[in-house]
């Protein structure tokens, strides 16, 4: 994605395996919370266990690394 692409808090990227830094990551699917000059931050949703729901696992992606998927119709902010 380039810097240039207007993102806004609900945005959902995909983290593109070949160029996200943290490798647990790549693939995922990211909620953005803040657009931010270097790239976004943002969570990806885990799994919750025994019924429970799950937490947020919050990253920093570069520009480099997202790929814009479109919008969310839920998410926290």
């Amino acid at each position: 994605m380039r810097p240039d692409t207007k993102l806004t808090p609900g945005d959902v990227v995909q983290l593109a395996p070949p160029d996200t830094h943290n490798l647990a990551f790549a693939g995922c699917f990211m909620t953005v919370t803040a657009p931010k000059p270097f790239g976004a931050m943002g969570y990806v949703q885990a799994l919750g266990a025994d019924g429970q729901p799950g937490g947020q696992a919050y990253y920093r992606a570069r520009w480099e690394e997202m790929k814009l998927i479109g919008q969310a119709q839920w998410f926290i902010p």
